[in-house]
């Protein structure tokens, strides 16, 4: 019990200072005057990637690879299985055209990039992790040059609100210490939770823990959906994806080489990672071009489950 607490807590407290970093950060951005176009594609992208970052580190640096490596795989996942799959199924969503010219070719290309690094050896080794984040600044600088509207019309207009100056340091100094934080409570509950049932660290981290760091995502599609608001891309959870491959990975074995213990994470779950990833081609062409619908949706959330029931049997 003391473990699901670990963890319901830990997961609380990363959704929230997840949240203040992102406000915080976005401020400070636009007190600096940094361009709307460049908060978007770095700021924002960045600080909500903010939970599954500090957890894949710590987790790393804690002697729990699995942990960190499970985390982003599994969100990757449930980014595509879960959560886009629950909000077509409430509400169908018109695809851009950049989704087949730039986000859908990216994500591939970051998660091969990944499945060569770490199927050869089973380890993302430091000059690897310095290889993935180039490629994640060079995919920005591309945005940012060349796909500047289509990234202007997916950041949203009220982080335009300016925040007052003690607002901005008090969000930023809450938001990190609840992030460090929320990772210790959550890797701890997790390693426990692994220890007490017998199951692997790599069960936990696709589960539990990756669906935890995937619930921001997962309500703010669904209240975007109720509201009748303007529906969350696929273009955003693609860059979520993008974003845990080459930044979160990337990052955390240039700081500690990433070493996979289960192999169930080679044999298992990286190949559902790339066949869910590439599946969204075709689910969006057919039956109805550049349009996802609620019969998307089921297949997508029929996935997942049977990715979670064979995982965990």
């Amino acid at each position: 019990m003391q473990n699901i607490l670990y963890i319901i807590l830990g997961l609380t407290l990363l959704i929230a200072g997840g949240d203040w970093l992102l406000k915080s950060a976005v401020a400070i951005s636009y007190r600096l005057n940094i361009p709307k176009i460049v908060v978007g594609m770095t700021v924002v992208s960045f600080a909500t990637s903010a939970p599954e970052l500090i957890v894949s580190i710590k987790a790393a640096l804690n002697g729990s690879p699995d942990l960190a490596l499970g985390n982003v795989v599994g969100s990757n996942i449930a980014n595509l299985g879960l959560v886009l799959g629950v909000t077509v199924i409430l509400g169908a969503i018109d695809v851009k055209k950049t989704f087949y010219t730039t986000d859908w070719p990216v994500m591939m290309l970051a998660s091969l990039l990944f499945f060569g690094f770490i199927y050869t050896d089973g380890v993302i080794e430091q000059y690897e992790g310095i290889i993935m984040v180039v490629f994640l600044f060079a995919f920005l600088v591309y945005l940012l040059r060349f796909q500047k509207k289509a990234v202007e019309e997916d950041i949203d207009e009220e982080d335009e609100t300016p925040l007052e100056l003690y607002k901005v340091v008090l969000f930023l100094g809450i938001g990190g210490v609840a992030l460090w934080g929320g990772s210790e409570l959550l890797i701890n509950g997790a390693v426990g939770l692994a220890t007490l049932y017998g199951v692997s660290e790599r069960v936990i981290g696709v589960t539990v823990v990756s669906v935890g760091t995937s619930i921001p995502e997962l309500a703010a599609s669904i209240i975007a959906i109720l509201k009748k608001e303007k529906a969350i891309s696929v273009g955003n959870l693609i860059g979520s994806n993008i974003f845990n491959l080459l930044a979160v990975l990337g990052i955390t074995s240039i700081i500690t080489p990433i070493t996979v213990v289960d192999q169930g994470l080679l044999d298992f779950d990286i190949f559902w990672m790339l066949g869910i990833s590439f599946l969204i081609l075709p689910l969006v062409f057919v039956p109805k071009g550049l349009r996802l619908g609620w019969r998307d949706g089921i297949i997508l959330l029929g996935i997942y489950i049977t990715f979670v029931y064979l995982t965990v049997s």
